[in-house]
């Protein structure tokens, strides 16, 4: 059984960070490796409740009590088997997902959560060091075929569950390289591109093909993809950006977030011998409070900008949770603070933007903002300007981070005859299928941009729908313990 009183002797503690002056010259990620005598004594703060609803806050329903009593007693490897269990990638999950998880801890209710996200990491990396993270390819295949359009989070973890059920899977991937938003949209400071690498070796060795460079219904029509293959399942992201139509819009020097983090990612990465959008030596600003805004700043910090502003609708968040507003379990609504704020950026709450302001050369030279209160009593956000706080603030760079539309308007949706909803996203019956048969979606394509254990989530459930499409059981089967080698990082 748990230690009854790990709460009581030990502390929350997060893993450490590398100071910023160090990290502003790189792109490695922030967070130093775990020390194994830290995770046990956090592992040994989980008081393995009755009901866990910590379960209840990951949609993957991780087996959070279970890994984290194995690995306070030092069971290392069983605790990275009850991960894989039910995530097939915790290195990214531990390092990418905010943690509802933490937000839903019984001991939050009047202490500090359990840092489980800390531990899923140090338990994988742990994992990947011992060498107990090994292929797992199927015993007998079954004669089907697969297509997975797409290789982010859900196209990957649903192409895995096919393989190890013994189908023929294809991801094909219209990038260069494989990996989605992991590879192109997160910041290497926060996901070093190596734990995806190490990932792909271990699909490959499963029986995965990947195709690259390969944009479905241009480079190959649909119809020779559902010739190849008996099922299709599409897992092409939600990247329709939103943009703005502000007075100034057609400026030059205003760019939405997503092209400038993957082009600092081309960089990184080798394959791009510079970055279209730099914000080397320029007053940069991001509109946008969230993720994608976070990753903007640090981005535009390790190019050298000269300064960066991140500007939020919404007021400043409370720093703990408003038990009236957003009661235990619930995911609240508190500051959010990445490591890049930490690296000299100014965050500004409750201002709106009215209009661009430019040269006589057509380049961005600042925004014309104002403080707001916004009101959603009334079921809509009614934002109000606040008179006589209205002023400019200089910018040479300016990156939209507002958030996303659904799926991009693509060939392949038209030639496969599959229609989006009025929110961009494509829809789908309770089996993940379409309105075309043996056409399956599954990840942000279905439920718009989210979160990436939702993604895997999906990936998983649309995997076992297709199996059983397919012909096998409804529930895939458990994986089998394999003699091959060890992975190499």
């Amino acid at each position: 059984m748990p230690d009854p009183n790990g709460f009581l002797k030990h502390g929350r503690a997060t893993a450490k960070k590398r100071p910023v002056p160090l990290r502003l010259l790189d792109w490695r990620e922030v967070y130093e490796p775990g020390d194994t005598q830290v995770t046990r004594e956090q592992a040994t703060r989980c008081m393995d409740c009755g009901i866990p609803f910590c379960h209840s806050g990951c949609p993957l329903g991780n087996r959070i009590p279970e890994w984290n009593d194995l690995m306070r007693t030092g069971r290392t490897g069983q605790a990275g088997a009850q991960l894989h269990a039910t995530n097939n990638f915790p290195e990214f999950t531990g390092r990418l997902c905010p943690a509802p998880c933490e937000a839903a801890c019984v001991l939050g209710i009047n202490d500090d959560p359990v840092s489980i996200k800390q531990i899923e990491v140090d338990i994988i990396d742990r994992a990947f060091a011992d060498g107990t993270v090994v292929p797992q390819p199927p015993l007998d295949m079954t004669g089907k075929s697969v297509a997975v359009v797409g290789s982010g989070p859900a196209g990957l973890a649903a192409a895995q569950q096919l393989a190890r059920a013994g189908h023929a899977v294809t991801v094909y991937e219209r990038d260069d390289a494989v990996g989605g938003l992991l590879r192109y949209g997160i910041p290497d400071f926060k996901l070093e591109k190596r734990h995806i690498d190490r990932r792909l070796a271990q699909l490959k060795a499963e029986g995965v093909q990947f195709v690259t460079s390969c944009e479905v219904g241009v480079d190959v029509s649909v119809g020779q993809l559902r010739r190849r293959h008996d099922a299709v399942l599409l897992a092409v992201g939600a990247l329709q950006g939103r943009d703005t139509d502000l007075t100034g819009r057609e400026f030059t020097g205003i760019h939405l977030a997503m092209p400038h983090l993957v082009g600092a990612n081309r960089v990184v990465a080798g394959r791009a011998p510079f970055a279209p959008i730099d914000a080397r030596g320029k007053d940069v600003i991001v509109i946008g409070g969230g993720d994608t805004g976070a990753d903007c700043v640090g981005t535009a910090h390790r190019q050298g900008a000269r300064s960066v502003t991140q500007l939020d609708l919404y007021p400043e968040p409370p720093g703990e949770r408003d038990a009236g507003r957003d009661p235990w379990p619930t995911w609240p609504a508190i500051l959010r603070s990445y490591p890049a704020h930490e690296e000299g950026t100014e965050r500004v709450f409750a201002v709106s933007a009215s209009e661009f302001t430019g040269d006589d050369q057509g380049r961005v030279t600042g925004l014309r903002i104002s403080e707001v209160v916004v009101d959603k009593s009334g079921g809509r956000r009614d934002i109000r300007p606040v008179p006589g706080t209205e002023r400019v603030v200089p910018a040479d760079l300016v990156l939209l981070a507002i958030g996303f539309e659904g799926t991009e308007d693509q060939v392949l949706l038209s030639q496969l005859g599959v229609s989006r909803t009025r929110r961009g996203n494509i829809d789908c019956g309770s089996d993940w299928q379409t309105e075309t048969p043996g056409v399956f979606v599954a990840g942000d394509a279905h439920r718009g941009a989210s979160l990436i254990v939702w993604a895997i989530a999906e990936g998983r459930a649309a995997a076992a729908s297709i199996h059983a499409f397919l012909g096998g059981e409804v529930a895939l089967p458990a994986p089998v313990e394999s003699d091959a080698q060890p992975l190499t990082a």
